[in-house]
């Protein structure tokens, strides 16, 4: 009643409120008048003597109403967990090495690709990563392997997809346009150079391919959960 009463009778465009993310009851309150969780505003007030985060829930005039089928999945999908998806490519040439990236914000190497923006699929986000770091046009093939990654300084879980992109001239590498803040240089790796400069999980995941048997449809950071 008091969101329809912001709306109705004072003309408010957009209600919003702050809930302490321990409070599901009034989570589950604020979910119920349509309220979507917006994100956390971390240090937003002081509680016992410490600076605490809030969760932002709000409504705007124009949102469907809670009750129809399309508020209710607007407030659930708002409110549900979300996971990073990163995918990349395994480019190889005639001599089964594997193109590696030498990155400019960390010290160890990988595969090409990124994270997929809201809404691209992981097929899509690889292609266009390769284009817009390496400069090359390829098509995404079958799907290797999803891999999921735990915790790792200072980043959350993701959940990343492999994708075969094929073999490749070695020569192809002359002809890449690197983007120069993110990819220093390219390299073709055979299997000892990418256990020397690759994380243990990326060597691992490398490896099970390069073995030739079939690979795991889901691995937990690297290797097979089993």
């Amino acid at each position: 009643m008091l969101v329809a009463y912001a709306f109705d009778d004072l003309a408010l465009s957009r209600v919003e409120a702050f809930v302490e993310p321990g409070n599901v009851r009034s989570l589950r309150l604020a979910a119920r008048a349509g309220l979507r969780r917006e994100g956390i505003v971390r240090g937003r007030k002081e509680r016992r003597g410490r600076r605490v985060d809030d969760v932002l829930v709000a409504r705007l005039v124009t949102d469907p109403e809670p009750a129809s089928a399309d508020g209710f999945r607007a407030v659930l999908n708002a409110g549900l967990p979300l996971k990073r998806v990163i995918a990349q490519g395994l480019l190889r040439d005639p001599a089964g090495h594997v193109l590696l990236c030498q990155l400019t914000y960390k010290n160890d190497w990988d595969l090409p690709g990124g994270v997929v923006e809201p809404l691209e699929s992981p097929r899509e986000c690889v292609v266009r990563e390769v284009a817009e770091e390496l400069g090359i046009e390829v098509t995404a093939g079958e799907l290797i392997t999803v891999d999921w990654l735990p915790p790792w300084a200072g980043w959350d879980d993701a959940c990343l997809l492999m994708f075969d992109l094929g073999v490749v001239p070695a020569d192809t590498v002359s002809s890449m346009r690197l983007e120069p803040r993110e990819i220093a240089a390219v390299h073709w790796a055979d299997p000892q150079l990418v256990r020397a400069r690759c994380r243990p999980q990326v060597a691992d995941r490398l490896e099970l391919v390069a073995a030739g048997g079939p690979v795991p449809h889901f691995l937990h950071s690297g290797r097979s959960p089993r």
